[in-house]
């Protein structure tokens, strides 16, 4: 099966999060939801139906037929099932919107079906930002068991303190754990290839320790957190995702929020994830350009790809950071930083666009990465829409 997943109505809600990368690539649980499509179809390869400025990174490929999939719809048993069995020229529709479909390029484009079948998504919809932290447990139980049908666990050191059943543990080959305690009790553990929990660390399931990421020393990790690829983390969290390449490595709290790809939080950087007077959070909405309640008592920060914060940063409750963001302004920043900002306040300068790009550069460097040409298309029309 040729499987395209495709951008839809989400994609502005789900900002700043989606500015690089179209919704499919977003991390939730321990994979992407592309390589979560992947893993249920076992097939070799996923294109990207996307923005016209994301397609040189994510191109699409088409062929004679091809499944759509709508991927902020979360899979489930009863969904997977309903799109293997679509025949060619059908579309599953859900409150009046295509969320998948089995056609060819052109019927797919023109939105012309043979066939358009009324079906009842009884499920986890990823509509907004906050929506990953919220299921983030949920999706990380079910990544654990496609892991664990596939996959033979490995062994943890006898030094490390298991509370809870065991068997919610899988660990991949090279972790590195030793004196730690994790905790079982209310969700599965898992340890990617090559990473690293540091003595003294205190783990509380659900965790996604996904591949080359490391917890520094006397952490403590709440459930419900993913902690990307090649990400590091120190001090507090809870509830939240880092989607790779990102640090959080010394002391302060992060609760109920994600990051992007390459930010980096400064030492006793704190975000506060619920107000004083216990009221529903407000959260920015790009496309509505206001702020719009989340439903939520704990929301924390929401931060674009390669946005930083200096040390001691006090971030309010539910503040949204656009990409590019360098925040070092004194006092706590607003709740909606722009991209691009340098200092984090609105009336602060604009960062210089090939000062930008040679943070980046200097930063992908410590991990032997390289900032490609394609990505920086996409940064350029980014500063450029950011006016």
């Amino acid at each position: 099966m040729n499987i395209i997943l495709f951008d839809a109505e989400e994609r502005g809600d789900l900002l700043p999060l989606t500015f690089t990368r179209p919704v499919s690539e977003l991390r939730m649980g321990i994979f992407t939801f592309s390589e979560r499509w992947n893993k249920i179809f076992q097939t070799e390869k996923i294109s990207f139906l996307t923005q016209k400025y994301l397609s040189k990174k994510y191109p699409v490929q088409y062929k004679e037929e091809n499944i759509f999939i709508n991927p902020s719809y979360f899979p489930n048993q009863d969904f997977i099932l309903t799109i293997k069995n679509l025949k060619k020229g059908e579309a599953l529709v859900f409150k009046n919107k295509i969320i998948a479909a089995r056609s060819s390029e052109g019927e797919f484009l023109a939105q012309k079906f043979n066939k358009k079948i009324e079906y009842n998504f009884n499920g986890i919809h990823i509509a907004y930002p906050w929506n990953l932290f919220t299921y983030n447990n949920h999706a990380i139980n079910y990544d654990f068991t496609l892991v664990s049908k596939q996959n033979q666990s490995q062994t943890l050191s006898s030094t490390v303190n298991v509370i809870g059943d065991s068997s919610k543990i899988f660990i991949e080959n090279g972790v590195t754990a030793e004196y730690v305690t994790l905790n079982t009790q209310e969700g599965v553990i898992y340890l990617g290839e090559n990473s690293e929990i540091m003595e003294g660390s205190h783990i509380r399931g659900s965790l996604a320790l996904c591949e080359g990421s490391k917890i520094h020393m006397g952490a403590k990790v709440y459930g419900g957190t993913t902690i990307g690829p090649y990400s590091k983390i120190g001090g507090e969290v809870n509830n939240s995702i880092l989607t790779a390449y990102s640090n959080k490595g010394h002391d302060g709290f992060l609760g109920n929020s994600v990051l992007g790809e390459w930010c980096n939080l400064g030492a006793d950087t704190n975000s506060s994830n619920m107000k004083n007077n216990y009221d529903i959070i407000k959260c920015w909405n790009y496309p509505q350009s206001t702020f719009i309640s989340t439903e939520l008592q704990f929301s924390g920060l929401i931060m674009g790809d390669h946005s930083k914060s200096a040390i001691n940063t006090q971030f309010n409750t539910g503040t949204v950071v656009g990409v590019f963001a360098n925040i070092f302004t004194s006092g706590f920043p607003p709740n909606i930083i722009k991209s691009f900002s340098w200092g984090g306040k609105s009336e602060n300068l604009k960062f210089n666009f090939s000062k930008a790009l040679e943070v980046a550069e200097r930063m992908m460097k410590r991990r032997n990465k390289k900032l490609s040409e394609d990505e920086k298309d996409i940064l350029e029309y980014l500063y450029l829409l950011n006016k």
